[in-house]
C-alpha cells in the first residue's frame, strides 16, 4: 500500500506546482518567435529603381516565408508600414554557356508597397 501512497504525493506536487510553457529557440528566430532572415536583401535593378519612385519597392526573400512575414519584417528593419505585398516565384532557368548546361537557380521575390509619403533609403 506503501507504493499507492508515493505515487498519489506525486501527482499532488505535480498539481500544484506552477505550469511554466518553455520555448524553444529555433534556427534563425529571436527569442519572440519572429524570423530573423526573412528578407535576404534588396533587388536593385533598372526596373525596382522605375518601382521605388511609385513607392514600391522589391526584396528578394526566403522561400518559406509569407506575406504576413515579410510586412512585419519590413517594418522592424525600417519602420515604415506596408500597405501591400506581392510574391513572384521565379523558377529554376536552364542555361548553356561556354559549351556547358548548367541551371541558373530561381528567386522568391517580394514587391512591398508603402502608403504615400514613405518611403525606404536603400543605398
Amino acid at each position: 500500500m506503501a507504493i499507492f501512497k508515493k505515487t498519489t504525493e506525486k501527482k499532488e506536487a505535480k498539481e500544484k506546482a506552477p505550469k511554466v510553457k518553455v520555448v524553444k529557440e529555433k534556427k534563425g528566430e529571436t527569442k519572440l518567435g519572429e524570423r530573423v532572415n526573412v528578407l535576404v536583401r534588396p533587388h536593385v535593378t533598372e526596373k525596382a529603381a522605375i518601382l521605388a519612385e511609385k513607392g514600391t519597392y522589391v526584396f528578394l526573400v526566403a522561400r518559406d516565408t509569407n506575406k504576413i512575414e515579410i510586412a512585419k519584417a519590413v517594418q522592424a528593419l525600417y519602420n515604415v508600414k506596408p500597405v501591400r505585398v506581392n510574391i513572384v516565384n521565379l523558377p529554376d532557368t536552364n542555361v548553356f554557356v561556354r559549351g556547358k548546361k548548367g541551371v541558373k537557380s530561381g528567386v522568391r521575390k517580394a514587391l512591398v508597397t508603402l502608403a504615400k509619403g514613405d518611403k525606404i533609403e536603400l543605398i
